[in-house]
């Protein structure tokens, strides 16, 4: 079995999908390969870890119909080496042995029976939406962050996708911070929501940043797939219900603060210098219009203090905060001006871009406070 494909695309299409492949776990050892499928003038290459596959299709010249799978490492680091020259793929029926051949060079390495790949999984009864890509790429953007990384509650480990009518909704928590971010101007014909894993999130917000066109979406109660340009993703859905996150969402907070974005992050980037390796801790003290920001250190007697200045209205408060949720969050708002809404110290805190114009997207981050040891 021959073809023909140029290096560059190859190689920009495995960069893709290498970052499914099951970096050599060793439970299954054909999953650190790349299945390729020859079509013709089609070539239909795979990546797979069980949960997640990713399918791309490249313009190939060849006369033949055949599969194998080829260790994926070795071929992106081969391919990337390549100035952008055609590749000719030489395969061996009967022992899977590789051919390849570019300019003046050859280099052989061994496949193994391409019909042994894992079957991409069929999504029985569906659904199915058209999404514009950016849409989708905003959504995992802004909240992926926000996720857990405690795998004994698997449903925080994801971003919660609700579809309906009325819009679109993404949220992630992993209980010490929240994110919600809606869309008002992009409707689902009906009523469904699911939670999509961490990994397909990852690969999909790295393509399709700045992608405008419509990607569709198919989905079951397991499965969801991911269809756009010449590549296709199937991931297996998060089981289990999301925490009901409307609750902890306070509803009264008389206490508003306005505030530079660029200058407080500018500040909490310094000031956490000198905060507990431990738990980050910062303090704000807000009195009139003046924002007090400050860390201490008590191991190695490190203290730092700046002022800021903002709009405030309520009561003085004293309030403490993880730095890096804070900095995490502001790097987040789209706008220049943070809005912080409080109650009491020891509440929920909600952090929004201020803007004045009026938006089809809709914004809202929550941190809780840390404890002030005073």
């Amino acid at each position: 079995m021959k073809f023909i494909v140029s290096s560059s695309t190859l190689a920009k299409q495995l960069q893709h999908l290498s970052g499914v492949l099951a970096s050599g776990s060793g439970t299954i050892p054909i999953l650190d390969n790349f299945l390729f499928e020859i079509n013709k003038d089609t070539l239909t290459v795979t990546a797979s870890d069980l949960e997640t596959t990713m399918v791309a299709k490249i313009a190939i010249k060849s006369e033949e119909k055949g599969s194998v799978a080829i260790p994926g490492k070795i071929l992106i680091d081969t391919l990337k080496s390549f100035p952008d020259v055609p590749v000719t793929f030489t395969v061996h029926a009967g022992t899977h042995a590789i051919e390849l051949s570019a300019g003046e060079g050859k280099y052989k390495l061994s496949g193994l029976d391409g019909t042994e790949f894992p079957k991409v999984p069929a999504i029985s009864s569906p659904s199915s939406l058209d999404l514009p890509g950016d849409v989708i790429a905003n959504g995992i953007n802004k909240c992926l962050f926000a996720t857990s990384s405690d795998e004994l509650r698997p449903v925080m480990c994801g971003v919660y996708m609700s579809l309906g009518s009325d819009g679109i909704t993404f949220v992630a928590t992993d209980a010490h911070r929240l994110v919600r971010y809606t869309r008002s101007d992009v409707k689902a014909p009906q009523i469904a929501s699911f939670i999509l894993p961490k990994k397909p999130l990852n690969l999909l917000k790295n393509i399709l940043t700045g992608l405008e066109e419509n990607i569709k979406i198919v989905y079951n109660q397991t499965n969801a797939y991911f269809a756009f340009n010449n590549i296709e993703l199937t991931c297996r859905l998060v089981d289990g219900k999301y925490p009901n996150y409307e609750a902890v969402i306070p509803k009264e907070n008389p206490n508003k603060l306005l505030v530079d974005k660029g200058a407080l992050t500018n500040c909490l980037k310094r000031v956490s210098i000198f905060s507990n390796k431990t738990t980050h801790q910062v303090r704000f003290k807000i009195t009139g219009n003046e924002l007090h920001i400050s860390a201490e250190d008590l191991d190695y007697s490190n203290e730092a203090n700046e002022r800021l200045t903002g709009q405030y209205s309520g009561e003085d408060i004293e309030i403490g905060f993880n730095s890096k949720f804070l900095i995490d969050m502001l790097n987040n708002l789209q706008t220049d001006t943070a809005e912080f809404e409080m109650s009491m110290p020891n509440r929920a805190v909600l952090i929004l871009p201020h803007s004045s114009e009026a938006s089809d997207e809709n914004l809202l981050m929550l941190v809780m406070p840390v404890m002030l040891n005073n």
